[in-house]
């Protein structure tokens, strides 16, 4: 393991106590739903004791066919926008949060690399989905790095990213 990718795993599972505590106190659950993680948020977050309280449970969906099958993701959906896009990762966090129960649930799904990308969609590029309580919304990185370090600075900004709208506007 790089020294990159312990600092950036270190820091994601940095910020899960503030993300479990915020949970507790808001009464929620969170699920996630992986595609080019697989599991690596899971495991960050349940790395926290405590962390049946508040999360669920998720889906390793890396196949296209368990984004449809067990996330619902339209087939259409994957024909037209692809994998990696904006309409899958939103389609994948709704299929999660209705699977498990969850009020709060996080999705990806990106080309962690070293091959797979294309001109429109470079080896990087990741698409995460966030849906809430009073919200769904969908956000596209682009990171750099080795295949391992894409994949544990997506866990890094997906935890970051869901702390950041769980959190009290300061």
């Amino acid at each position: 393991m790089t020294d990159i990718v312990q600092k950036t795993l270190a820091a994601a599972q940095a910020i899960v106590p503030r993300l479990a505590a915020l949970l507790s106190d808001g009464g929620l659950t969170l699920s996630t739903a992986e595609s080019c993680t697989g599991g690596l948020i899971g495991h960050i977050l349940t790395n926290q004791p405590g962390a049946s309280d508040w999360c669920l449970g998720g889906v390793v969906a890396y196949a296209n066919s368990v984004k449809t099958g067990l996330l619902g993701v339209p087939a259409a959906t994957l024909a037209s926008a692809g994998a990696v896009s904006k309409e899958t990762v939103l389609a994948m966090a709704e299929g999660v949060r209705k699977a498990t129960g969850s009020a709060c649930a996080v999705a990806v799904s990106g080309i962690a690399g070293p091959e797979g990308g294309t001109p429109d969609k470079p080896v990087g590029t990741v698409w995460m989905a966030f849906a809430m309580p009073d919200a769904t919304d969908a956000q596209c990185f682009q990171f750099t790095g080795s295949r391992e370090e894409i994949k544990a600075k997506t866990a890094a900004a997906a935890l970051g990213n869901l702390l950041a709208r769980l959190a009290p506007a300061d």
